[in-house]
């Protein structure tokens, strides 16, 4: 009967998991169709499979939108755990008055409508000339991960054991000895599993990129939606260029994959 059992949920895994990988490779699959073949409908598997549209969005500059991506998500992350780590583990490891009504004002900004705070924002980097900059998408998206930074981080901090860090007083550590050299080690995969869902938001957001820049500053997400025009879309042309941008992440989150597993079970849905 455990077998059974097991062998059940064992095949439901593979089934949940296939569902959710499968519009993925559909994506790419469809990447390397042509846009006749990508509109058949039934959607056929057995196709001429072209380079055309990988070519294409090469010749259309998709490496300058890349790298802007690369450079926004980079930089907006390491900002984002500078800020939020020292603040998380303040949070956690001293008495800080009203600490949880604060720690909710933090995640609560998360909640806020995007459509409901674009224009104030459009005004405000209008005046200070950061429309259509790589400085004003870094400053955004830092703003946008501190929450979920301080939020997550938190929860690590909250699994350290206070006697550890007064041991390593006792024998003499300063504060910030005993931050980088005990307390970070301990939180490493929570540490790291943090940083990627940062920069998982990050490089998938669309709403201010597209609001906030027209040309200049243009992320991945703000290029593909160059394929949807008034003439229809573009279906093949824009799952090579999802295709692009889904690798980069799909490509760390593998090679991180036990570091995340190990962040995400440390302790990171606990309040």
């Amino acid at each position: 009967m455990k077998k059974v059992v097991s062998g059940g949920l064992t095949l439901f895994t593979y089934v949940i998991a296939f569902l959710f990988f499968f519009p993925i490779l559909w994506i790419f699959i469809t990447g390397f169709k042509s846009e006749g073949d990508a509109v058949i409908i039934p959607p056929t598997f057995i196709f001429k499979p072209t380079l055309e549209n990988y070519a294409l969005i090469w010749n259309l500059g998709v490496s300058d939108f890349m790298i802007n991506s690369v450079i926004v998500t980079g930089v907006s992350t390491i900002i984002a755990l500078a800020l939020g780590v020292p603040a998380a583990y303040a949070l956690s490891m001293y008495k800080v008055k009203n600490g949880d009504n604060l720690l909710f004002w933090f995640i609560s900004t998360r909640f806020l409508p995007v459509a409901g705070v674009i224009i104030p924002l459009y005004l405000i980097f209008k005046n200070l000339n950061l429309l259509d900059s790589i400085v004003g998408l870094i400053i955004l998206y830092s703003a946008m991960n501190v929450p979920l930074v301080i939020w997550m981080m938190r929860s690590f901090f909250n699994d350290i054991s206070y006697e550890i860090i007064e041991a390593t007083q006792i024998d003499g550590a300063s504060g910030l000895q005993c931050f980088f050299k005990v307390v970070l080690p301990l939180v490493k995969p929570g540490l790291i599993s943090t940083a990627l869902l940062s920069m998982v938001f990050a490089w998938n957001e669309f709403f201010f990129a597209v609001s906030m820049s027209y040309t200049n500053a243009s992320t991945l997400p703000v290029y593909m939606s160059s394929f949807m025009t008034q003439e229809g879309l573009f279906w093949a042309k824009m799952s090579a260029a999802a295709t692009i941008s889904i690798l980069p992440v799909l490509i760390l989150g593998w090679f991180t994959q036990k570091q995340l597993v190990r962040g995400l079970t440390m302790g990171a849905v606990k309040g």
